[in-house]
């Protein structure tokens, strides 16, 4: 494992806590996904991770449910096969460690004779949330100029339904999704004339994206596929305003 080099406890306040070691748990926490991540994923991406779903599950401990599905939902952008792994983790870490209330807020690798060693630095949940809220007013007083934020895309939301989640789970029984949250969604030029005209016609690409997310065997795909058959399997919106909210330039891969 690569070496983190910051420094972990510049101007911090550290208390030792009592009992469990976090990093110990913290560990348990990730081992069981350990093969599961995507081989260009760091030991540090990956105790990452494990932070970020230790975190989420120490929120939905507190916060409610609807609100808290709100929250994951933020995580959209993130590959299915890691939201899969990232659900998991969150109902491990409440089935295991319910009772460490604690938000990991930094870690620190470094090697100690010849091994490496994880020490993670952690927070209560009145600081941690705290310092969000902080943050989100932070966010909120900056001036926003709406007018500017349009891009000039139209927006298709697709979500699986049952009769996807049927044909997924009876290619991979033992460890398929019965449902997801998320939806996938397509930009597409905002000067076609209607929509769901277009969408007639196009439609099979989208079908074609959405099954090669979950399964890359394209002879156990659906063979005879209609727009009928589409819309039973997936939920479709349109939207036809898109703002982009960020300064930073969005990427796209080539």
């Amino acid at each position: 494992m690569e070496k983190k080099v910051i420094d972990l406890f510049s101007g911090k306040n550290i208390v030792q806590n009592d009992g469990k070691k976090y990093s110990e748990m913290l560990l348990e926490l990730i081992d069981p996904f350990e093969y599961d991540f995507s081989d260009n994923m760091t030991p540090d991406d990956i105790i990452n991770f494990g932070c970020y779903a230790w975190n989420l599950s120490c929120l939905s401990q507190i916060m409610p449910k609807n609100e808290f599905k709100k929250l994951l939902k933020g995580s959209d952008d993130m590959p299915k096969s890691e939201m899969i792994i990232l659900k998991k983790m969150i109902s491990l870490k409440k089935k295991k460690f319910a009772s460490y209330d604690r938000f990991i807020n930094d870690f620190d690798v470094k090697e100690v004779n010849g091994q490496f060693e994880l020490t993670v630095l952690t927070e209560d949940k009145e600081s941690f949330l705290a310092s969000i809220i902080e943050e989100t007013n932070d966010s909120l007083i900056q001036e926003t100029n709406f007018e500017n934020a349009y891009i000039n895309r139209f927006a298709i939301i697709v979500k699986p339904l049952e009769p996807f989640f049927n044909w997924i789970n009876a290619i991979y029984p033992e460890d398929a999704p019965h449902e997801v949250d998320e939806a996938n969604v397509y930009l597409v030029d905002d000067g076609i004339d209607d929509i769901e005209k277009w969408l007639k016609k196009k439609f099979d690409k989208f079908f074609m994206m959405e099954l090669e997310d979950w399964h890359t065997n394209k002879k156990e795909w659906p063979q005879k596929r209609s727009y009928k058959m589409f819309k039973q399997w997936f939920s479709v919106d349109i939207s036809t305003m898109v703002y982009d909210m960020e300064n930073r330039p969005v990427l796209k891969e080539d």
